[in-house]
């Protein structure tokens, strides 16, 4: 019999208690609430339901999920219901994949500050986007775009950036016809990074202005207009960080993609490699070396695992997933109609069969038997904490 794998809620259960205890005054509510959520997880804690299957009449006891959008067991189901409301959305176009990664001056201050500078990298990238576009010598259309956010490298280290996915093209300026980019290539990145970086720093000085930044530590004298405008300027002579990689290979490509970003966690239970006296072992790909040997492994002790882990709770209530220009919520359906309208005679022949098929397997039951495949169903639930005993337990009282 195989042994089970190693999972994030297992360095936590092991370690979390005592190291809660001493971080106690360091740790916010929400990483507090992100640690018991990932201990507790799929366990009795949390409750459950006994299920039977309809076929083999096998029973079988799953407890419940957390739902925190930080633990690693939650997010294949919710990225899957969010990718089947998304499958509508798709155009007959190709897409771009545009990332937008703030220096790391900045990303230091904006642990602290994760609200202001987080919610500013959404709304400059996607200004960014969208005023290059509908600048005439480049596209000279109206884009729309779904940015993810991301702040983590692949060591776990602190490193905010923005995920970009953008069809090829955009409804004129006048709304009356389709215009596509050139093929292979979308925007000028380098264009892109110099807005970006403009905008990003005069945003930055009015929130600094306005009283909305924290500084603490090394950063302390931050806090002073003189010194925060010294900051600034070195900033403005440094390159940012912006590109785009090649289109994917169809919309179908596109979903795919965005099935592995959108809902993903600083680190993924598959990444795991041991937990052990030396401490905790994962994979991790190091993008500063060039050569074959990008993908290695890294040891850290337990306590500074979690620590790296908890960096990256986002506030509560605040959205990593957000859509703009064409794709904006309030006017998506509208605009998205307007667009196929457009594109109707260049949809391809197989672009509606592909859908449903997706469609069809989306619809496929949730629960099924691990021994004959057939549907399961609940027969019983019960509460947090409460004692199970599942049918054939049952006797006298």
């Amino acid at each position: 019999m195989g042994t089970a794998a190693l999972e994030v809620a297992d360095i936590f259960r092991t370690h979390g208690p005592a190291w809660r205890q001493a971080q106690r005054s360091h740790l916010s509510l929400g990483q507090l609430k992100v640690m018991t959520a990932i201990e507790q997880c799929r366990s009795a804690a949390l409750g459950g339901h006994v299920l039977r299957c309809q076929d083999c009449q096998r029973l079988q006891i799953a407890y419940n999920s957390c739902r925190n959008r930080h633990c690693p067991k939650c997010q294949a189901t919710a990225a899957q219901r969010w990718l089947d409301a998304r499958q509508a959305d798709l155009l007959p176009v190709d897409y771009f994949h545009v990332v937008f990664t703030l220096p790391a001056p900045i990303s230091e201050i904006a642990y602290y500050n994760k609200d202001v500078l987080y919610g500013l990298l959404f709304e400059v990238a996607a200004e960014t986007l969208r005023t290059i576009a509908a600048d005439p010598k480049h596209l000279g259309a109206q884009i729309g775009a779904t940015l993810v956010l991301h702040t983590w490298g692949s060591a776990l280290t602190h490193h905010p950036h923005v995920h970009g996915i953008v069809p090829g093209g955009g409804l004129s300026l006048d709304g009356q016809r389709w215009v596509a980019c050139r093929p292979g290539f979308f925007l000028p990145v380098r264009v892109l990074s110099r807005l970006f970086r403009r905008r990003y720093l005069e945003e930055l000085a009015i929130a600094h202005r306005a009283g909305k930044l924290r500084f603490f530590s090394e950063h302390a004298g931050l806090t002073d207009p003189r010194a925060f405008a010294k900051w600034l300027a070195t900033l403005r002579r440094c390159e940012w960080v912006v590109y785009a990689k090649k289109p994917f290979a169809g919309p179908q490509a596109v979903l795919a993609y965005l099935s592995r970003y959108t809902h993903r966690v600083a680190i993924s239970n598959s990444r795991l490699v041991a937990h052990d006296e030396r401490g905790v072992t994962f994979r991790w790909k190091d993008y500063r070396d060039k050569g074959q040997t990008r993908h290695k492994v890294m040891t850290l002790q337990p306590e500074e695992f979690m620590r790296r882990f908890l960096l990256h709770v986002l506030p509560s209530g605040f959205h990593r997933i957000r859509h703009y220009g064409l794709l904006a919520n309030n006017h998506r359906r509208e605009c998205l109609e307007q667009a196929r309208q457009l594109l109707v005679s260049e949809v391809p022949s197989g672009q509606i069969e592909t859908t449903k098929c997706a469609d069809a397997e989306s619809a496929r039951p949730t629960l099924v038997c691990v021994h004959c495949g057939a549907v399961m169903l609940i027969v019983e639930t019960f509460a947090r904490g409460q004692p199970i005993r599942t049918p054939h337990q049952r006797g006298p009282p």
